[in-house]
């Protein structure tokens, strides 16, 4: 049975706030989006810690033991090692990637890793993107690559939040993505063995995770002009719960202009099948 290592890269304190506004845990929301593409009667075996609260693999339990890891998102900046753990989650991600182990990063996850290995992450000059990530675009190289392998390949949305953008890739990085916002949406980092995916979005994001974001951020987003009221906010953080419960909701699909790339589960989330049986299987068939 495979094994995945998932690194949660944010305080537990915020994801009960996310609880409080209807999300739920991000480790809970991956282990759903890659069970989506579970080939027929497999199963996965998953390991979480939290990296941002201080805590390691126990003793005996290394990074070879597990056939991928997947690193979440978070609320820090990687240029700020002066916020609590981020030292640690930068060393970490280079163990990960000295490790040889495939991994896969959420937009935390990618500005991370980047940063661990020579890259550089700053604050987007073009401002916060929250929500809906919009006509993301495939690079050409994108064709010779697997991670977004059945994505339109014009342009796709998809869901996201996010101030911070990878500034400069590492060596070894190839831009598989990139939309008005971020030129960075999409990307992998490779040296012989070693393997990283990484997307600036959230394909294990569902609407209420969204929702919940945006409604513990809600004066942020009137001071950046993204809403006028507190109303209008709230309006929309409704509507997105209203969307995850029942995605066959015409009028608010067209209210916001989503398609099938987001609302259907299994499009939403299948960056993480093609890595799961790209990367993590065939690494837990080689064990």
């Amino acid at each position: 049975m495979p094994r995945l290592l998932i690194v949660n890269c944010t305080p537990d304190a915020f994801l009960q706030r996310i609880g409080g506004q209807g999300g739920r845990p991000y480790d809970a929301l991956f282990i759903e989006a890659i069970g989506h593409h579970l080939p027929a009667g497999r199963a996965i075996d998953s390991f979480a810690i939290n990296v941002a609260d201080g805590e390691h693999l126990p003793q005996g339990v290394g990074l070879g033991d597990f056939d991928g890891v997947w690193i979440s998102g978070s609320p820090f900046n990687a240029y700020r090692t002066d916020q609590p753990s981020v030292g640690a989650q930068l060393a970490l991600a280079r163990e990960i990637w000295q490790a040889g182990v495939p991994a896969f990063g959420s937009c935390w996850g990618l500005q991370l890793m980047a940063a661990a290995l020579g890259g550089t992450v700053h604050l987007n000059p073009r401002g916060r993107e929250i929500g809906v990530a919009r006509r993301i675009c495939p690079t050409d190289a994108s064709r010779a690559h697997p991670l977004l392998a059945g994505k339109d390949t014009g342009a796709f949305d998809a869901l996201c939040s996010h101030e911070d953008e990878v500034a400069t890739l590492p060596a070894g990085s190839t831009v598989l993505a990139s939309n008005a916002v971020s030129a960075v949406q999409a990307a992998v980092i490779g040296d012989g063995d070693r393997r990283f995916w990484g997307v600036q979005y959230h394909p294990e994001f569902d609407f209420s995770a969204v929702a919940a974001i945006i409604a513990l951020r809600a004066e942020r987003h009137l001071q950046e002009g993204l809403a006028r009221t507190r109303e209008e906010v709230a309006a929309i953080v409704e509507d997105f719960h209203g969307l995850a419960a029942d995605p066959t909701r015409r009028d608010l699909a067209w209210k916001y202009g989503v398609g099938a790339d987001i609302l259907d589960p299994k499009l939403r989330t299948v960056e993480f099948g093609n890595w799961l049986n790209r990367e993590v299987l065939p690494s837990a068939a080689r064990r």
